[in-house]
């Protein structure tokens, strides 16, 4: 049942209302202060100086503590006391909109649009600092080979201000910050540092097409993290294209073309979304990568060295994105490829010395191996023997403890500790295991499953989810649920019919187990984490920015759509979709873990009902990736501290303060934000449904494509 009264009387509390938080130093730190002051002025009248004196540094120390403590603890509530407070400014227009029945998907956008929505977010941000400034000037000047009077002619002087359109080529798109430089045909001779460019972290939009710049692209492109277009194309560039290109995860279209490349070409597969890829003309060599060809709109590498079968492309693209390089095979190129060969061995270029040095440093190397996997086996056999497995009634017993029932997330409390689902499945035979057709796994077996460790990763309300490494290093995550509520068979009838219905955003089981007891679902471990990791967890340095926040959103908007279509009919929902079921793969794809187990009924009525739960599910998600904030109590609480924004003030608080540094577009902000509560309507009726939901979305993301434009 989703909460459709008022807001809790505390949610205030949960989300930090920074006017009612009182520090709780203030008064702990008054009476500390206040004693040891006493006792110093008692010791010094009884005559003991030393113990007043020392008493007296203390109370200093105490005072000192205490507004060490006070400011910090002000900090860790994310209230800056040398901060003035923003004066919230009211948008009902805005909101008008909420209640009422759409009429089509752009009605969202105009809406919005047709209330001329005032300075929301107000902007206290200046422009560009002096050292972008300076940055930026340097880049042109590398770029212009150093002729300073060029530079003056085209406005880039760092006295003057980027964003205010005397810099030509350069566009802030309505804010404070650089997010395109488009120098196409300037030109410049000269070369490029891309370490300058990058250090305008805003940059969208990179064109340098159709110069004489020579040179090669240096590694420091890869700190151009928010990066979406980058245009070289007919230039004079040589060298390798630099492995870090493919770290630009938000990179949507890339043209090198018609220059002097040579090399093999980066893994551009760890690109996600990537749309045009333009390489043709060139002296590349090598074998070509494997490209996510699912998504590519725009492809050739034509007039190169490469070689090698040509990748599965689709069919979406034909022989002339390949012509030109006479090592190429393929039924594309109606040019049969020869039997595989291993590679010729290369000559040894090292010297006898250096010969002996790398032998000793194996031999080194592998003692040290060896050595760890004695410890680790005394450790592991230390362990088992210390450790009490008791199955009672196919369970395990230091399981036994049932988490809270009012939190629906896995607790990962920092324990790893070793499992081995032998002792949560004792009795069971291999026949009960039913593998499906998976990359992942050929020849997976009960016994597999049961010999190798499990880690725990953590233990939700239905189950616990581990880590599996079986014997042959293949990475596995198996989820155990308890009280699923259908049969084996109906279990089994959904998997396989969510296998059938295969789409790359859905993480499909590899294999399933069924008991009375409990059942087991095993997939294809995801090391990349949750969206909801990545949102409230440490992100190690990765920009998880606007676009790739609204790329989310529409992906996983297209998923459910397509999932909800094709299983209408059998009635099958995801029922419990969340932040901590959206995973991400190699690539850094979003993908759907976990569909289709829950289930409540099978009436249709429940069916109908259990859909418009996904569609509520997606707004809280939707609220994630907007606010940054964390769900509590299955987001009923970020639901209702939304709700009262809107409806009382609006606040620039209601933002991630991440999507408001970076400049990110406040109307499209606020459009995605319309459609998250428009999916969290407390009735079910009034929600949209999944298709309507992704038509709205994609409208965003393709007006958010035209801001940044496709084609500088």
């Amino acid at each position: 049942m989703e909460k459709m009264g008022t807001a809790e009387p505390n949610f205030e509390q949960l989300f930090e209302e920074k006017k009612r938080v009182r520090n709780p130093f203030v008064p702990v730190g008054a009476l500390m202060t206040a004693g040891v002051l006493t006792a110093g002025l008692i010791s010094f009248r009884r005559g003991n100086s030393q113990l007043g004196q020392v008493l007296m540094r203390a109370r200093v120390v105490v005072q000192g503590a205490t507004v060490a403590l006070m400011v910090g603890t002000a900090f860790y509530y994310g209230d800056n006391p040398w901060k003035k407070p923003r004066r919230p400014q009211t948008v009902e227009k805005v909101f008008a909109t909420n209640n009422k029945h759409d009429t089509g998907n752009a009605n969202v956008i105009a809406s919005t649009r047709s209330q001329q929505i005032p300075g929301i977010i107000g902007s206290t941000r200046s422009s560009e600092d002096e050292n972008v400034r300076k940055a930026l000037v340097q880049f042109m000047e590398k770029l212009s080979a150093g002729h300073e009077q060029n530079d003056q002619n085209r406005g880039w002087d760092i006295s003057s201000d980027p964003c205010n359109s005397t810099w030509k080529g350069v566009d802030c798109l309505g804010s404070q910050n650089v997010k395109r430089i488009v120098l196409n045909k300037f030109n410049l001779t000269g070369i490029f540092d891309a370490a300058s460019v990058c250090t305008a972290r805003s940059l969208l939009v990179l064109s340098l097409k159709e110069n004489n710049i020579s040179g090669f692209i240096p590694d420091e492109i890869g700190n151009c993290k928010r990066l979406s277009h980058l245009y070289v194309g007919g230039n004079r560039f040589t060298g390798d294209i630099p492995d870090t290109i493919s770290q630009l995860r938000n990179l949507k279209r890339l043209d090198i073309s018609n220059n002097y490349f040579s090399g093999e070409l980066p893994d551009m597969s760890r690109i996600p979304g990537l749309l045009t890829f333009f390489a043709e003309n060139n002296q590349l060599s090598g074998a070509i990568p494997d490209f996510d060809f699912y998504y590519l709109k725009e492809f050739s590498v034509a007039n190169n060295n490469f070689s090698g079968p040509i990748p599965d492309v689709k069919n979406k693209f034909g022989e002339d994105s390949f012509t030109g390089n006479p090592g190429l095979c393929g039924t594309l190129l109606s040019k049969a490829c020869p039997p595989s060969t291993p590679p010729p061995k290369k000559e040894s270029k090292h010297s006898s010395a250096d010969r002996f040095l790398i032998f000793s440093g194996y031999i080194l190397f592998a003692v040290v191996v060896l050595l760890l996997f004695a410890l680790y086996l005394f450790k592991k056999n230390k362990s088992k023997r210390e450790t009490v497995n008791v199955v009672k009634n196919g369970k395990v017993a230091n399981e036994s403890k049932e988490p809270s029932s009012n939190s629906s997330e896995f607790k990962t409390g920092g324990h790893r500790s070793q499992y081995s689902i032998t002792s949560a499945e004792a009795g069971t035979t291999s026949s009960s295991l039913v593998v499906l057709p998976s990359p992942v796994v050929n020849d997976l077996k009960f016994e597999d499953l049961l010999r190798a460790p499990a880690e725990l990763l953590g233990r939700g309300k239905h189950g616990s989810l581990y880590k599996v490494i079986l014997d042959n290093a293949t990475i596995l995550a198996v989820k155990r649920i308890k009280d699923l509520g259908i049969s084996a068979e109906e279990l089994k009838s959904r998997m396989q019919r969510i296998d059938h219905v295969k789409h790359p955003r859905v993480l499909p089981p590899v294999a399933f187990y069924c008991s009375k007891q409990e059942k087991l679902l095993v997939y294809a471990y995801q090391q990349n984490g949750s969206l909801f990791k990545l949102l409230h967890g440490s992100q190690n340095g990765q920009v998880f920015d606007w676009g790739s926040r609204l790329n989310v959103a529409a992906s996983i908007a297209e998923t459910l759509a397509y999932m909800h279509d094709q299983l209408q009919e059998d009635g099958i929902a995801h029922g419990n979709l969340k932040s901590t079921n959206i995973l991400f793969n190699n690539k850094m794809e979003p993908c759907i873990s976990e569909y289709g187990l829950k289930t409540d009924a099978l009436s249709r009525n429940v069916a109908y009902s259990t859909f418009k739960l996904d569609v509520y599910g997606f707004g809280v998600v939707l609220l994630e990736l907007l606010t940054g904030k964390l769900v509590q109590n299955n987001g009923f609480d970020l639901s209702s501290w939304v709700y009262s924004v809107v409806r009382e003030e609006w606040t620039a608080e209601v933002f991630d303060r991440d999507l408001i540094s970076e400049g990110a577009c406040e109307e499209r902000m606020v459009n995605l934000l319309l459609v998250a509560l428009k999916c969290i309507n407390p009735s079910p009726n009034e929600r949209p449904s999944t298709n309507r939901i992704s038509a709205m979305i994609n409208t965003i993301k393709e007006d958010q494509e035209r801001s940044i434009t496709t084609e500088p």
